[in-house]
């Protein structure tokens, strides 16, 4: 306990932010984010491409909005009754 001044104790064991430049210019960075962004990416991309987005979320994939008998967009019009409405586009697929 002797010989240190309070700035010691009130500084001890407290985590300390390194500078921007400090992390911008560490070796340990550039090697963490050349491989997690590109991966990051990556699966992104294959989320949507193989189509699991697509189930996942249950929107319907382009060539499901328009069926043979209906052109049209399929919009819900009553919000008490958008269920039934639901039911009732998708039957008509």
């Amino acid at each position: 306990m002797m010989g240190k001044t309070p700035k010691e104790y009130i500084m001890a064991g407290r985590p300390v932010e390194r500078p921007f430049s400090d992390i911008l210019t560490s070796i340990r960075y550039w090697v963490i984010h050349s491989i997690t962004v590109p991966a990051l990416f990556i699966a992104g991309w294959l989320f949507v491409s193989t189509g699991l987005a697509y189930d996942v979320f249950g929107s319907p994939r382009p060539n499901e909005y328009f069926t043979e008998s209906r052109q049209d967009a399929p919009l819900i019009t009553d919000r008490f009754n958008a269920l039934e409405q639901v039911k009732q586009l998708s039957a008509q697929n």
